[in-house]
């Protein structure tokens, strides 16, 4: 079919814009990188005047790439990082503080504060999260109470609140309109996910007005119309979904059962579990992975704060490669008598453990270990973490069906990462041909309200296999392996200190 779709892949480190044409091909892409601020130990900020900037930079780029005119764009859809908060004023659209980045652990004493008190529980049957700093409620609290004036100015309803997502619908248009989707407001601590509303009582817990909070909407609806000024032409936003949920559609995991991963700076796998959700008892994240024509569809999720930048560990701060691509080929080189583990819980681990204060650890060193088995431990790690989360999974979900990964992010390229992945979780591991899954779902989600792409089944149709790997370690070395990682985890977490 005629026609484009541009969507909008707001990150952690770079915003991109890619436009695909009527048949879900890439017709041309920009990306920009943006600083990071690190203020103290553990605290994470961006600008959100480089957010918006990146942004309408990169769009506008992709645009001059493709060679199109702006009216042949028949909507936008967005996808960002999630959790991370910004707070701006209703007048000006200016936030009154630095954006709180998911990464930000500033909260943590409150979080603990919240678990003495009991709330966790409660919190926890609402919204499918852990009283954990990851989450926006609290870094909304931390903005009112630590920006002079501002909660007042929120308490007289001056002062709004989004993910990255409202804000920058908000400057797409104009100031006329404060929303969100489903799957964003299901990662704030504040959006009870059964009955799809802002909890007040949630709200009153972690101290955010209520006026504060956007309209929350399906993933793909009628946001709004943006600025002609900004793109040079008025073009509907009609997707928004959080990058993690985006994906999960960008590898069209439509059908209760299927399981996607991402493996960026951090891992994220999403399990779908259809129309209930289901409250996992090891710790894993009950959320929502994407909301059609009034009904959700929910997931189990666990997050791992470290994976690909276990690389960029190696890379930058031991200087063991000089790019990403040397890791597979040089962990392939380890001495394999060698059992080299590296837990990389650099700010803290996530899940199953929920561990704030854990901090990275490596057993397993002899006189003999170098360059090749600190490589083989760092891409290991990623798959360790990844079969303890679908562990996890298996015991909430209690499906005995055999599952198969669809995989995406910048470690997939790694033929290497990818076959030590389906040999330690003794599952097949599927890479689609389009890695490009976060951007593509967005598109889809846009694409698909605009009448220009299929429904979900036939998005489904059209998904793409590259490559199976298939698992071929021994069952003895894989449980044997797994008992070594179980031990480095359990020197790591902070209780054990």
């Amino acid at each position: 079919m005629s026609g484009y779709v541009l969507a909008i892949d707001q990150g952690t480190t770079s915003s991109r814009a890619i436009l695909f044409d009527g048949d879900l091909g890439i017709a041309a892409t920009a990306q920009e990188e943006f600083p990071q601020h690190f203020p103290r130990s553990g605290w994470v900020e961006h600008d959100p005047e480089d957010l918006w900037r990146t942004t309408v930079a990169t769009c506008r780029a992709a645009i001059a790439k493709a060679g199109i005119e702006v009216s042949d764009i028949a909507g936008i859809g967005i996808t960002n990082q999630r959790e991370t908060t910004v707070v701006w004023d209703r007048k000006t659209g200016k936030a009154v503080h630095n954006a709180i980045v998911w990464q930000d652990r500033r909260t943590a004493e409150l979080c603990q504060h919240l678990k003495a008190a009991g709330h966790e529980e409660t919190v926890r049957r609402k919204t499918g999260l852990l009283l954990d700093p990851y989450f926006s409620g609290t870094k909304v609290g931390w903005i009112l109470d630590n920006v002079e004036g501002a909660r007042e100015r929120a308490e007289r309803g001056d002062l709004a609140f989004g993910t990255v997502d409202s804000f920058l619908l908000w400057r797409l248009t104009g100031g006329r309109v404060h929303a969100t989707d489903a799957t964003n407001a299901s990662r704030t601590l504040l959006y009870d996910i059964t009955e799809q509303r802002w909890r007040g009582s949630l709200a009153d817990l972690l101290r955010v007005p209520k006026s504060m909070l956007p309209v929350v909407m399906d993933s793909a609806a009628e946001f709004g119309v943006t600025d002609p000024d900004i793109l040079g032409a008025a073009i509907p936003v009609l997707g928004i979904a959080g990058d993690q949920q985006a994906a999960t559609v960008g590898q069209a995991c439509f059908r209760p059962g299927m399981m996607k991963s991402t493996y960026g700076t951090g891992c994220f796998a999403l399990l779908n579990t259809g129309d209930r959700p289901v409250l996992s008892k090891n710790r894993l994240l009950t959320t929502i992975a994407y909301r059609l024509d009034g009904k959700p569809a929910y997931a189990l999720e666990g997050s791992i704060f470290i994976a690909g930048a276990a690389v960029q560990w190696l890379r930058d701060e031991l200087g063991i490669i000089e790019n990403a691509a040397e890791s597979g080929p040089l962990a392939d080189s380890a001495d394999p008598e060698q059992d080299v583990y590296l837990v990389p819980a650099f700010t803290g681990l996530g899940a199953p453990w929920w561990d704030a204060e854990a901090r990275g650890v490596i057993t397993g060193l002899t006189r003999g270990s170098g360059r090749a088995e600190f490589a083989r431990a760092a891409l290991e790690s990623v798959c360790y973490q990844t079969r303890d989360l679908l562990e996890a999974m298996r015991r909430d979900w209690g499906a005995a069906q055999e599952t198969v990964l669809r995989v995406d992010g910048g470690m997939v390229a790694s033929d290497w990462t990818m076959q030590r992945l389906a040999d330690l979780l003794n599952a097949p591991v599927d890479r689609p041909t389009i890695l490009e899954t976060t951007a593509l779902g967005a598109a889809w989600l846009a694409g698909m309200k605009a009448g220009l792409y299929p429904d979900a089944d036939g998005f489904g149709e059209r998904w793409a296999l590259e490559r199976r790997f298939e698992p071929s370690m021994a069952t003895a070395e894989r449980d044997r392996k797994y008992r070594g990682w179980a031990d480095a985890v359990r020197r790591t977490l902070s209780d054990q200190k």
